[in-house]
């Protein structure tokens, strides 16, 4: 019983790893998206 329960925390907290991972990514490419845009901004502006 308590292999099954390391082992089922094992899982769970390489699934969050993965998760936290994936939401750097989104997070960094949305970072990327708002300084383009802001690049654009101030070229309009001038």
């Amino acid at each position: 019983m308590e292999k099954r329960i390391r082992n089922v925390l094992a899982v769970l907290l390489m699934v969050a790893f993965g998760a936290a991972l994936a939401g750097c990514e989104t997070a960094d490419g949305f970072g990327k998206d708002l300084e383009k845009l802001g690049q654009n901004i101030q070229k309009k502006a001038n």
